[in-house]
């Protein structure tokens, strides 16, 4: 279908190009996961905020990763399970709309590292401070650290959107992708796009050199810290803390380099689709599950709370 087709308030969304008998598969597949992360995501939250024990600052931090996942599973795979059910000449979407889907976008991404860098700060402060925990992480302080994760990307984001948006239109198609985001946006233009890519870069540096300069100094720390403690516990404790957390680091990192790596390679676009869907779609429900059972105070909680509602069926019957 040509570009000139639609008028230019729509754009036709590309998608996946998958085989008819494998839609209903793939939608019921879909549609069980985003379940399970909006299940266990707000789940997790809500035992948090209910369970007077766990009102402490890193499950209280913890919560913001939970809604960032919620948030961003909510952006992505309502629309993919809509454009599955539909054929691909009627795979549309609004302009603006599109906009919209892509600033949210890119705001999950950035708030996925901002999250993870209070957090890394937290466990800093546990580990290398634990005399001064208590005065350093107060409520005051989690309430600051959560607003500055979720305040800091918005004016990076919305001039990394509205520079594509400033761009006239010349093309009506998303091209290789399953949904809106920068790229997409500016792609559509005919004009120069070196502002666009030079700021791109630019955030992209920012975001991921202060993710990781920071995340990486703080572990560096925390384990000078262990390596000197003889304190066996300690060590014990902090291990499984941060194990946690640098393993939903490592997955995001990995996942959003090989999405940006294989963004420069046109002709694998199907690979960078299906690594965008891992990024978008399996870490937000990897996230709930790795602290559900990595974090010993929630595992017991969940586990209390499944004994309870089966000896309250049990006394049903």
């Amino acid at each position: 279908m040509e570009n000139s087709t639609f008028g230019k308030d729509i754009l036709i969304l590309e998608g996946f190009n998958i085989p008819s008998q494998s839609y209903i598969p793939c939608f019921i597949l879909l549609l069980i996961v985003y379940f399970f992360i909006m299940v266990s995501n707000i789940g997790l939250v809500v035992l948090i905020l209910r369970s007077s024990g766990l009102h402490q600052p890193m499950y209280l931090l913890l919560c913001n990763m939970s809604i960032n996942d919620v948030f961003g599973a909510t952006i992505i795979i309502p629309h993919v399970l809509r454009d599955l059910l539909t054929p691909h000449s009627q795979r549309v979407i609004r302009y603006m709309d599109c906009v919209v889907q892509a600033f949210c976008v890119h705001l999950h991404s950035s708030a996925s590292h901002t999250v993870l860098m209070i957090m890394a700060f937290d466990r800093y402060a546990a580990i290398c401070n634990p005399l001064r925990y208590a005065t350093i992480m107060t409520h005051r302080m989690v309430l600051v650290l959560s607003v500055w994760a979720w305040v800091i990307p918005l004016p990076l984001v919305g001039i990394l959107i509205g520079l594509s948006v400033r761009l006239s239109r010349c093309r009506w198609i998303i091209v290789h992708s399953f949904s809106c985001n920068n790229a997409s946006l500016f792609k559509l233009s005919c004009e120069s796009v070196l502002i666009n890519n030079i700021y791109g870069l630019g955030y992209t540096v920012v975001l991921l050199g202060s993710s990781i300069g920071s995340v990486t100094l703080t572990y560096l720390r925390i384990a000078m810290v262990c390596l000197r403690s003889k304190n066996k516990t300690l060590n014990r404790k902090a291990l499984q803390t941060c194990a946690t957390h640098l393993a939903v680091y490592a997955i995001l990192l990995v996942s959003g380099f090989i999405v940006i790596i294989l963004h420069r390679f046109p002709q694998v676009a199907s690979h960078r689709k299906v690594a965008s869907v891992m990024l978008n779609v399996v870490l937000p429900a990897l996230n709930a599950l790795i602290y559900g059972l990595q974090i010993k105070e929630v595992r017991q909680r969940v586990m209390a709370l499944f004994r309870k509602s089966k000896v309250a069926s049990m006394d049903a019957k």
